[in-house]
């Protein structure tokens, strides 16, 4: 059997840590990498059978390529705080690890998603997919500050089963998350935004909500798909509020 290191990025998720451990416990190892949680969520991590690193956070492709050679093993399983491996999923990781192919160095894995108590069908969460399986030495993240990918050198796969996500703690936590991928975004598309005009504050906002809520078919779940079209135009609007402030030096 091929050995398997299972990589955690935390920070603050006092109640998560436990619940993801145990879904990777199947893994020959499991490294937590915490940047300085200040709710227990290190201390808590150091009760369980789990080797822990710190690193201040930057950004989320920044800690994840700075944790990755440190796996031991050469197949990593990455998993977020909030999300879950399934007993369908492990059993598959395992069969896959007993014969892993040559010509394949990573593998997608879509991902369940709920938000506010609710399961997503639509809303453009359906084909939800993530780069998560991979070769250590293969695999690194894009330089992105939000929604950044897995670069593999070499084949991808894809695996059946999917990742329990749950990304929703309260409303207000939640839009507290998407103001703070605004304000990375704003860093990457500061680089690559020409002048900004109405489009970019009205348009694209607009198209962000219809897209979601609309041709997306988040009406199909109702308030939930609501909610999560009108947050999608938000972080859009947001976004370029914060390419404005930080062009002006008010960040």
């Amino acid at each position: 059997m091929t050995k398997l290191t299972a990589i955690i990025p935390t920070g603050n998720e006092i109640h998560n840590i436990e619940a993801v451990v145990a879904s990777v416990s199947f893994a020959d190892e499991i490294l937590i990498v915490d940047s300085f949680s200040t709710d227990g969520t290190y201390e808590k991590a150091l009760e369980l059978d789990v080797k822990v690193i710190r690193r201040d956070y930057e950004y989320s492709a920044s800690q994840k390529n700075w944790a990755i050679p440190q796996a031991k093993h050469e197949w990593v399983l990455l998993v977020d705080a909030d999300e879950r491996v399934t007993p369908e999923l492990k059993n598959e990781i395992l069969d896959t690890l007993k014969n892993p192919k040559d010509h394949i160095v990573a593998y997608w894995i879509g991902r369940l998603n709920h938000f506010m108590g609710e399961p997503v069908h639509y809303s453009g969460w359906r084909n939800d997919s993530v780069i998560r399986l991979f070769k250590r030495d293969f695999c690194k993240y894009e330089d992105k500050h939000v929604h950044a990918e897995i670069i593999a050198q070499g084949h991808i796969g894809k695996l059946k089963n999917k990742l329990y996500h749950n990304t929703y703690i309260t409303f207000d936590k939640y839009i507290e998350k998407m103001n703070r991928y605004a304000t990375w975004q704003a860093k990457d598309y500061d680089t690559k935004t020409g002048r900004l005009t109405p489009y970019h504050f009205v348009v694209k906002p607009f198209w962000g909500f219809f897209k979601h809520y609309i041709v997306q078919s988040g009406f199909r779940d109702g308030v939930v798909g609501l909610t999560i079209g009108y947050i999608q135009g938000y972080v859009i609007f947001m976004r370029y509020v914060k390419v404005w402030l930080l062009r002006k030096n008010r960040q």
